[in-house]
């Protein structure tokens, strides 16, 4: 964590976030709100002193936010008049809020309200450039008051949201991913949302053996009879080594959930005693993983 973010602990508990309109500020929120901060969009600049009460413990022992990301923008009306006396008011409460300026070139601006088709909020009929310029113009002292300023010209959505994690994260780690294996029957439809899918058809079938087919792949005796053919346990481990060597870089990019299904033909056997065996796996890791069977008891 910078240093300045680590010499002041208020810092932590009320960032505002402005800056030009379509420079990510809604993306950097969002990556906020995966830190625990408590989000709110396009709050009134005069309900900042109001809201930054829920920061401060008081006599009543009201359990008060902890940290907060408040995005004041442009759109709001009374945003330059009175942005700076707002903050000034705070500071003379003790509660220093960390401002972060979001910005970007003229040319990359241009480019995402064209794809966007929104209106800029500058827009006097001028054309979408000059809206852009009169905005980083109105802006400026502002910008120069901030406390960070970050262009994200060359950001995308996930190295800006590694970059805020980078910034703003409490721990070295970020924010946790979540990892969650559905087992299913693919004679029932493939689960929605898949990230990754693993087929594990190829693999014996206790479903033919009269003993054996009215168990679950939870059962031991599956597990006993799946662990008699090498490929079953070949097929793991490839699973489970692909899995290891994927999911930092997912985390990398800024992921916090990742759903990986595991399919049989009826999702009672097979898949589930390989996506049992996964979880086992990457926990050893220390990955947060749990596991739903969908189609275990059809």
């Amino acid at each position: 964590m910078p240093k300045k973010l680590q010499e002041d602990s208020t810092l932590r508990n009320l960032v505002i976030i402005t800056g030009l309109s379509g420079s990510g500020m809604s993306s950097a929120t969002n990556a906020f709100e995966d830190l625990g901060y408590f989000c709110v969009d396009n709050l009134p600049i005069t309900m900042l002193s109001t809201f930054s009460r829920l920061l401060q413990p008081n006599d009543q022992e009201v359990i008060a936010i902890e940290r907060a990301a408040l995005v004041i923008n442009i759109r709001e009306r009374h945003f330059l008049g009175d942005f700076l006396a707002e903050v000034k008011k705070l500071e003379k409460r003790k509660l220093k809020p960390f401002v972060v300026f979001f910005e970007a070139s003229d040319d990359v601006l241009q480019r995402r309200f064209s794809e966007t088709r929104r209106p800029h909020p500058a827009d006097t009929g001028k054309g979408l450039l000059p809206s852009i310029r009169s905005e980083r113009k109105a802006m400026d002292e502002i910008r120069r008051t901030a406390d960070l300023i970050i262009d994200t010209s060359e950001h995308t959505v996930h190295t800006l949201r590694r970059l805020i994690v980078e910034k703003f994260s409490s721990t070295a780690e970020g924010t946790p991913l979540k990892v969650l294996i559905v087992s299913f029957g693919h004679k029932f439809g493939n689960p929605r949302d898949l990230d990754l899918l693993f087929d594990v058809r190829h693999l014996p079938n206790p479903y033919f053996e009269p003993s054996l087919k009215d168990f679950t792949g939870d059962h031991p005796r599956i597990g006993k009879f799946l662990g008699k053919h090498p490929e079953v346990g070949e097929t793991i481990d490839r699973f489970a080594e692909m899995l290891k060597y994927l999911l930092p870089f997912y985390k990398r990019e800024g992921k916090s959930y990742l759903t990986i299904g595991v399919g049989c033909t009826g999702g009672r056997h097979r898949s589930v005693m390989v996506a049992n065996r996964l979880r086992d796996e990457l926990k050893k890791e220390k990955y947060n993983v749990s596991v739903v069977h969908r189609d275990m008891q059809k």
